[in-house]
């Protein structure tokens, strides 16, 4: 699912796992644009993940996640 923007506080969930990400940092690296995700259900020691985040024509998204706070339990 694509958003208007990614930003911090945001959940996602991991397609594959099912876990839920928090959105920590969105930053823009050379011509591409990266967002910082940590497990939401982990202490802050928890090792964070740098997902590419991808633009298309209905807003952005992060590869491999769907965001989860529209509506849905997390």
């Amino acid at each position: 699912m694509a958003v208007k923007a990614i930003q911090p506080g945001q959940i996602w969930r991991h397609d594959q796992s099912g876990k839920n990400f928090l959105v920590t940092k969105v930053y823009k690296e050379a011509l591409a644009q990266y967002a910082m995700l940590r497990p939401a259900d982990s202490s802050t020691s928890s090792e964070s993940v740098r997902v590419h985040v991808k633009k298309t024509a209905e807003g952005v998204t992060l590869a491999g996640y769907t965001f989860a706070q529209d509506g849905q339990e997390f």
